[in-house]
């Protein structure tokens, strides 16, 4: 009916196209995919001569580049990673309205764990994921963080505690209004990030994975610190 108020998001990145076509949805999706497979930690790396897929646990995220090229490192790749997903939101959600944006900060979370640049082997997700979710479901990230803030304090193993934020994303979407086709798509996302953690999980299990301020033994025998 003319004149009928619109469903679409009246918070957010102004909308330039209601209804794009598929060409142009398409599009923005494959462009969201690749930047996901920006190498944000093996960029930051390079100059400190270390190959993160090489070096510690071999996962080009921000937690490893931190254990292997220092501080500031890390939190240049977490800054990036996060960035990732947030710009792919932002951008399809800017496009073509909120679901659009969810496609494509799903694509920029296949693209950093999947890289077809980098033979599918790609980081875990957890950061360019967060970048997404902060943009489309702020409260629902905060609530996650929160999750994730608990599980650390009583854990201090980060890995787990990521695990856990991811899988309640979803649901959490859904109990603030989320679409089903949104939630059914944060859900995929998340099986996708934990599976990526399948060694994690293995670690957790024989009570071997890294905690924060613990030794952490590395193949030579040496330690290293989450």
């Amino acid at each position: 009916m003319a004149g009928s108020p619109s469903r679409r998001p009246t918070i957010g990145p102004v909308v330039f196209a209601s209804s794009p076509s598929a060409e142009v949805s398409a599009l923005c999706v494959i462009v969201a995919y690749l930047l996901g497979t920006f190498p944000t930690a093996l960029l930051v790396t390079r100059r400190r001569g270390v190959d993160p897929t090489r070096a510690g646990s071999g996962n080009p995220g921000a937690t490893n580049v931190l254990r292997t090229a220092g501080k500031r490192a890390g939190v240049a790749t977490l800054v990036g990673d996060v960035a990732k997903g947030a710009l792919a939101a932002g951008g399809g959600w800017l496009v073509g309205g909120h679901g659009l944006g969810v496609a494509c900060g799903v694509a920029a979370v296949v693209g950093h764990v999947l890289p077809v640049t980098r033979g599918l082997r790609g980081g875990k997700g957890v950061a360019t994921g967060a970048g997404m979710a902060a943009v489309l479901y702020p409260a629902a990230m905060a609530l996650a963080g929160l999750g994730f803030a608990a599980v650390v304090m009583a854990t201090r193993t980060v890995s787990l505690a990521s695990m856990v934020a991811v899988a309640l994303l979803a649901p959490l979407a859904a109990a603030l209004g989320a679409p089903g086709w949104e939630v059914a798509a944060l859900g995929l996302c998340a099986v996708l990030v934990v599976a990526r953690h399948r060694d994690n999980i293995a670690r957790i299990r024989r009570g071997e994975e890294g905690r924060l301020g613990a030794p952490r033994p590395r193949a030579d025998g040496s330690v290293n610190r989450d």
